[in-house]
């Protein structure tokens, strides 16, 4: 029988589920059918047959199914080098070290670079996992409104005059507004004031920049940066995350990062799916145009119904429309149209900035997204206070 410590806590954790429930912020796990409008699979990868048999093959090469250990123990094996090795090389940086995950990337390398005296500029948007990374080291922080780079370079000027390590953190494509860092700026920012940059490509990798390098390799500053992190679970149809920077900053990670340190490694196969993906995906030139074409227009179209898209000039797009219930009324009234999106609503996003999260990928034809915006407008004339609400 349940002890009644046990049956308190069960109590307490039920109500809170409840006080979720009445503010429209449960949240449930789902599998959505139709058109599918949550993926981050940006140029298709997932379902494509020939990473399929790549993997397949990976599989049935490797020496064994498991990772056995951490990389520093067991799990370590020539795949790994070879692949880091490669991604260096797409990165244009010294080296790369992979890690399990893209949140483990983050935290381990944050909390491995940061020391209680130091001090990270953050952007008030980045990640859960950069926000985390940051709070673990100890550092000071100083959290700078979303793009707001006037008030960056104000906080960097006043503490100019102190001795310690300082690292201004963004992401280059944010994952829920959809838009754009300065790396070009915040490189010249770091250079003038003595701090350096670190940049989160998660959403940008094989979908932006020359061959889908990312939004530093854009700007020319992949040898400027202190590190920048390249997640595989996305464009790249695979999983892990490389920490890409300078030799010393990989010995550094492979020895302080305990998200490295302590991780059993990831199947030798996996090495495998992740080379063969960012092969493919160094060669789809054409499905980028393409899929930046679509954005373009189907952005164009939600903005010329009055739809209020948080300045996203990226293929993620959101559409804000308010209140939570909101959200969850055009999300369900979609779906049952043969869309597959989710409510994105608080503490995701601000009080009063529920959403829909529009990710487009080279998968979804311009028909589907024509089709999608003119559901959003029959959905809008419904009612009065959704129609008031999107429109503002």
């Amino acid at each position: 029988m349940p002890s009644e410590y046990h049956n308190a806590l069960i109590s307490e954790l039920e109500a809170g589920l409840l006080s979720l429930e009445e503010r429209s912020q449960r949240r449930s796990l789902t599998e959505l059918h139709g058109v599918n409008l949550c993926s981050n699979d940006y140029l298709g990868l997932a379902e494509s047959v020939e990473l399929k048999k790549a993997v397949i093959a990976a599989t049935s090469e490797a020496a064994r199914c498991g990772g056995t250990g951490s990389r520093l123990l067991s799990g370590n094996a020539q795949i790994w080098d070879e692949l880091e090795e490669e991604f260096t090389g797409f990165a244009g940086t010294e080296t790369a070290l992979y890690f399990g995950s893209g949140y483990a990337a983050n935290l381990g390398l944050l909390t491995s670079l940061l020391r209680k005296e130091d001090l990270v500029f953050s952007d008030a948007l980045n990640h859960a996992s950069l926000i985390d990374g940051i709070r673990l080291s100890g550092a000071r922080r100083v959290i700078f409104p979303h793009l707001d780079l006037d008030r960056l370079e104000s906080a960097l000027l006043e503490h100019s005059g102190e001795r310690c390590r300082k690292l201004i953190v963004t992401e280059s494509i944010f994952s829920m507004d959809g838009d754009v860092a300065d790396i070009e700026t915040l490189a010249r920012m770091g250079e003038k004031y003595g701090a350096g940059l670190i940049v989160d490509e998660a959403h940008a990798t094989g979908v932006h920049g020359p061959s889908g390098r990312g939004m530093v390799a854009a700007a020319g500053h992949e040898k400027n940066v202190i590190a920048t992190i390249h997640t595989c679970s996305k464009a790249l149809a695979s999983a892990g995350a490389f920490v890409c920077g300078s030799g010393v900053l990989r010995e550094h990670l492979i020895n302080h990062a305990r998200a490295f340190i302590f991780s059993t490694a990831m199947p030798p196969a996996m090495a495998g799916q992740v080379r063969a993906a960012l092969r493919l995906a160094q060669s789809m030139d054409e499905e980028r145009s393409d899929l930046r074409d679509r954005v373009r227009r189907f952005s164009a179209g939600l903005r010329e119904d009055g739809w209020d898209l948080s300045g996203s000039t990226s293929q993620i797009v959101p559409t804000i429309v308010g209140k939570n219930e909101y959200a969850l009324s055009v999300a369900e009234y979609l779906q049952c149209e043969g869309f597959a999106v989710r409510a994105i609503r608080p503490p995701t996003v601000a009080e009063g900035r529920a959403r829909l999260r529009f990710s487009l990928t080279a998968a979804i034809p311009m028909p589907e997204l024509e089709r999608l915006q003119v559901c959003l407008g029959s959905w809008r004339v419904r009612g009065e206070s959704p129609a008031k609400a999107a429109g503002r």
